[in-house]
């Protein structure tokens, strides 16, 4: 028996990339970011591979309306440092949500994925609003003259 791999070319990857549209409202976050990674990433495709960006398109709205289980919503915070001494920022995670919503989600989707080099051109996939009154255009090659 012979069995052979295919490698997917860029034009059949770009072209068979699809467009998801979620409603965060009443979700859970870490549930929610798992799936949008696995969008992100292309591991429901057929033809996935891990060193091949087949991702798709996500579109993320109502993202004020997450929501976590447990205690997390006190508990929870999200530390960041600037390389200086007595420079650890500590952020709650209420604090978070009132000024920006689309962060805490952005993060989770950002840490879920493989850290090389194919993760920022993944995120660059993924698109998240605060809430539903959003308008964006989705350019295509066809569009851009390509």
């Amino acid at each position: 028996m012979i069995q052979k791999t295919t490698i997917p070319s860029i034009n059949t990857i770009n072209a068979s990339r699809k467009w998801h549209f979620l409603d965060a409202s009443g979700q859970v976050l870490g549930r929610l970011a798992s799936k949008i990674a696995v969008l992100l990433a292309g591991k429901h495709k057929p033809d996935f591979s891990p060193h091949i960006d087949c991702g798709d398109f996500v579109v993320v709205t109502n993202t004020a309306k997450l929501k976590l289980t447990g205690k997390k919503a006190e508990e929870k915070f999200y530390f960041r440092h600037s390389g200086y001494a007595n420079g650890a920022k500590v952020i709650p995670y209420k604090r978070q949500m009132q000024k920006d919503p689309t962060k805490v989600l952005w993060l989770a989707v950002k840490r879920m994925l493989d850290d090389n080099r194919l993760r920022d051109r993944r995120m660059k996939r993924l698109r998240v609003f605060k809430d539903e009154q959003t308008q964006f255009t989705v350019k295509t090659n066809v569009e851009k003259g390509k």
